[in-house]
């Protein structure tokens, strides 16, 4: 019988590791055409175009209180 030493300690085999594989994620809710679109769009547009009394017309951000830049005259809504 032969015995034969190696140079260098052999790794012993190991068997094959085994994972946990994580469910996959819920699919979102399809949404509807026009939500869609309006998200494509940017969202709504939370802006106003106003007249006032002295004859301006101004583009604002939508509020129950907007004053005129050019006067200042609060305008009614």
């Amino acid at each position: 019988m032969t015995v034969r030493h190696f140079p260098f300690p052999h790794k012993a085999v190991r068997g094959r590791r085994l994972h946990v594989v994580p469910e996959p994620k819920p699919r979102p809710e399809p949404m509807h055409a026009a939500e869609r679109r309006m998200r494509d769009a940017g969202g709504p547009d939370d802006r106003a175009c106003y007249s006032c009394d002295c004859g301006f017309i101004f583009v604002a951000p939508v509020s129950t209180s907007v004053d005129c830049p050019h006067c200042g005259s609060a305008q009614a809504w």
